[in-house]
């Protein structure tokens, strides 16, 4: 096979197995648009709200517990079909929902298959070659991206066409949301079919005929008896591990530098904010005084910005290194938070006469508002705290933008910067090339239980982001908030700094050598 045809053939298979962050974006984007109208619909508590997104997360967690075993006993294509068909379940739990109880069961069940990220970085690292192997798992970041911007463009859409189509309306415009995801689900199942064994998984169960047939499709043909050898002397090396003999080798003195690296890039990767961002979109942009049209036209721009720079991490993974992206990447990090706490920070907001008419022209009913006529809130807090007395929980969700948009004296220009930046530099940096380390520097021997762990690690910081950030919001304000992250960006830089290696262009067991110590 001819070094184009190989090529070709890495790109569409890596491709396939990534297009469950497709369908993990698509997800993250239409929940992010659904929360106003679920809020009202169940009537939910911050908490609650928080809940619906976050738990989502929980199933992660408890489907990682289970996935090195799996694909270690299935093979990684068999996890990839079970995971689409998960999906699928989710999708029509989540948007037949008659109640909040079982739209969290949905949304656990999309968690669970939410492992297909982790499970697509493992199976594209056995395929693709070392020098290209940052730029195809990469592919499963710029498909998270695709998939939210997809999303982005239906749920504005959908908003659109609450005003000209008579049926769609607010109690029913959050199904369509979630429901329409259900398309994407089976094309990949589909797909998934057409894509081979990983040759790696198929040497350590000794089927060497078949992981032939599967080199053959994604390598020169005078390279596979060498790359067949490789595997086998790396297996060698090790015993038949049980799961527990994994979890004990991993965490054994030879892979400490390993662990720290693992654990801290995903702590930093979860916790800097992205998922408050790509979870909590319109609601983010509501903060800063949109209408509802605004803010679901700004997550549109959004989603293209997050495509446009996970492209340009692509094109550079291999030139500028995964270390030179990471560090670059989390001060951009840092700087846009900055950004957007001063932009906060410096907001105010008053209820005027001139605010009461704005608000009334939303169709929001304002006879509660008067008693509050010629009050200035110094913060968000404040304003939402009142708001809180004064609406149900049924109502508030639908005109709280309206009344903090008629209310607010704000700099967006220090938001908006901050928010496109922070967007900007996370996709370009610490959001693909997480995975990317994560398929480099876990040697074979532990490989099965290794990215789960890792992922298990990025997934609690993640939840813990998800759960809390409307009670962050109703609590802290949103300065604070985005200040929080900023904080944990510069940490998370200062550590990266001394401790993280540069790993591209080395083969997996070249890196095994460099990090653990024999």
């Amino acid at each position: 096979m001819t070094i184009s045809n190989v090529d070709r053939n890495v790109t569409k298979f890596a491709i396939i197995a990534a297009f469950g962050g497709f369908v993990f974006g698509l997800d993250a984007a239409n929940i992010s648009g659904a929360l106003r109208f679920v809020n009202s619909q169940f009537e939910l508590s911050s908490i609650q709200t928080g809940t619906v997104v976050g738990v989502a997360i929980l199933g992660v967690i408890l489907a990682l517990m289970f996935t090195g075993s799996f694909c270690d006993k299935f093979g990684r294509r068999k996890v990839l079909l079970a995971i689409a068909l998960t999906y699928s379940l989710s999708t029509l739990l989540s948007a037949f929902a008659t109640s909040y109880a079982m739209l969290v069961v949905g949304r656990f069940i999309g968690g669970v298959a939410f492992a297909s990220i982790t499970v697509s970085a493992m199976y594209i690292g056995e395929i693709a070659p070392a020098d290209k192997r940052g730029k195809f798992v990469s592919i499963n970041q710029l498909l998270i991206t695709l998939g939210s911007l997809v999303a982005f463009v239906a749920n504005y859409c959908l908003v659109l066409s609450m005003d000209s189509i008579a049926w769609i309306d607010n109690e029913n415009v959050w199904r369509l949301m979630l429901g329409f995801e259900l398309v994407p689900n089976i094309v990949w199942f589909l797909l998934l079919l057409t894509v081979p064994r990983s040759p790696r998984w198929l040497v350590a169960k000794g089927r060497i005929e078949e992981a032939r047939e599967a080199f053959a499709k994604i390598a020169p043909a005078e390279q596979i008896e060498q790359l067949i050898h490789s595997v086998q002397e790396s297996l060698q090396k090790e015993s038949k591990n049980t799961p527990i003999t994994q979890l004990k080798t991993l965490f054994s003195k030879r892979f400490t530098l390993v662990l720290c690296v693992a654990f801290a890039y995903a702590i930093v990767q979860g916790a800097s904010g992205m998922n408050a961002v790509l979870f909590y979109a319109p609601t983010v942009f509501e903060q800063i005084g949109m209408s509802v049209e605004d803010t679901f036209m700004q997550t549109v721009i959004l989603g293209l910005v997050a495509v446009i720079f996970t492209l340009v991490a692509i094109r550079f993974v291999e030139q500028w290194g995964r270390r030179n992206l990471t560090l670059i990447g989390l001060l951009f990090i840092g700087i846009a938070h900055t950004s957007i706490w001063y932009g906060f920070k410096s907001a105010h907001y008053e209820l005027s006469e001139e605010a009461i008419v704005k608000i009334q022209q939303s169709n929001v009913d304002v006879t509660l508002l008067q008693p509050l006529v010629g009050k200035t809130y110094a913060t968000d807090v404040d304003l939402k705290r009142e708001l809180t007395g004064i609406y149900s929980k049924k109502d508030l969700p639908l005109v709280s933008g309206a009344i903090i948009n008629s209310t607010i004296t704000i700099n967006a220009f220090f938001v908006l910067f901050g928010l496109f930046t922070f967007l900007a530099a996370f996709n370009m940096s610490i959001g693909p090339v997480m995975w990317v380390i994560f398929s480099e520097i876990f040697p074979n021997n532990v490989r099965s239980v290794a990215l789960p762990v890792a992922a298990f690690v990025q997934s609690v910081s993640s939840y813990l982001i998800q759960q809390f950030f409307p009670w962050q919001l109703e609590n802290l304000g949103a300065a604070n908030t985005f200040l929080n992250y900023g904080i944990i960006a510069f940490i998370g830089m200062l550590v990266m700094a001394k401790i993280l290696p540069e790993t591209k262009g080395k083969s997996i067991e070249d890196i095994e050598r460099d990090l653990v110590r024999h």
